[in-house]
């Protein structure tokens, strides 16, 4: 059973065991977002991900970053990224063809940034997401 399932740009089909989301500016009380501040953000988020799930590779899907005009920039330029931050756990079939499908699945943890806090689905892509280079990134484990 999976939480969700959605497809990604290569035509694999992944699911959503574990996922954590927040908001990416959670407790920014003043101020406003800047390049430095969303790399702060960025590398957080990453290194998370990787002290959560030691033994599992991290994939980071690189966020869009909206740049703003603002009247006063104080800080430097604004600049945004997506509202929602989330961290999935996936899994799919085995990437190397020669395993037993039966007995083995490959697994990813990735991070990446959404406008909303919706799950995942084959109907409608998650920018971001569905670009993930799975074969590259994710490893091969035996059940």
């Amino acid at each position: 059973m999976e939480l969700a399932q959605t497809v990604l740009g290569s035509g694999r089909s992944i699911k959503l065991s574990r996922l954590h989301m927040e908001l990416t500016y959670e407790g920014l009380l003043m101020g406003y977002p800047t390049r430095e501040m969303n790399d702060g953000i960025v590398t957080t988020a990453v290194r998370q991900a990787e002290k959560h799930y030691p033994s599992l590779p991290v994939h980071l899907a690189e966020p869009p970053r909206v740049q703003r005009e603002i009247r006063r920039p104080t800080f430097g330029p604004m600049e945004e990224l997506p509202l929602v931050l989330c961290t999935g756990f996936f899994i799919s079939e085995a990437v190397d063809p020669t395993l037993e499908p039966v007995l083995h699945y490959s697994r990813l943890v990735v991070v990446w940034f959404q406008a909303d806090s919706g799950l995942p689905s084959p109907d409608r892509p998650t920018p971001g997401l569905c670009d993930v280079p799975w074969n590259e990134k994710a490893e091969d484990s035996e059940l």
